[in-house]
């Protein structure tokens, strides 16, 4: 099989369903989702087996999440069933919860950095938003976009924000305080 098919070299790509442009919304949001997932691969090639199992585990059962993502986000067919379920954003918060107890109080905004692995997950986080952002504009113009997606997303930032401060605090980095903030969390 080869990897080239000739078929976009006039600008458009296929969908579920379809062929659309490949600027069209549908394409720019589950792009940017195909962007986060290799952002996650990085971050799990930084992560330590030995002190990180849990995290590995949970940036693979997202990689398959965000896989499930763009798919649903491809889905044009008349006829759809979508790969993302509930449960997926349910499991997010539990481990969010997990992870937030771990890590130090926080009360004032934190610069994204310290250990290498948390530097790319705060990359994902922000990567999320610019993919949640893409969502929103596509359900605003678009009809029948699986409202799930951007559910998940917006948790899914909460997620790598969780574990970037986690991974710091694992391997004994401080987060560094934004030093004009307030205090925010309480």
């Amino acid at each position: 099989m080869k990897l080239y098919t000739k078929t976009g070299d006039q600008g458009k790509t296929s969908l579920m369903g379809g062929r659309v442009r490949k600027d069209d919304l549908r394409v720019e949001a589950y792009g940017t989702i195909d962007e986060l997932n290799s952002f996650v691969g990085k971050a799990i090639t930084e992560l330590d087996s030995t002190v990180f199992q849990d995290m590995l585990q949970d940036l693979e059962t997202i990689q398959h999440e965000l896989f499930d993502c763009g798919g649903d986000l491809a889905n044009v067919m008349k006829e759809r069933r979508y790969k993302l379920q509930e449960s997926s954003i349910e499991a997010l918060e539990k481990r969010i919860d997990v992870l937030s107890e771990e890590a130090p109080p926080l009360k004032r905004f934190i610069l994204p950095g310290g250990t290498p692995a948390a530097a790319t997950l705060h990359i994902a986080r922000t990567v999320t938003r610019r993919a949640e952002r893409r969502v929103v504009t596509l359900t605003n113009e678009v009809e029948d976009v699986p409202v799930i997606v951007q559910k998940y997303l917006n948790r899914l930032s909460d997620y790598f924000f969780a574990a970037a401060r986690v991974v710091n605090f694992r391997l004994q980095v401080k987060d560094v305080e934004y030093i004009r903030s307030g205090d925010v969390f309480k």
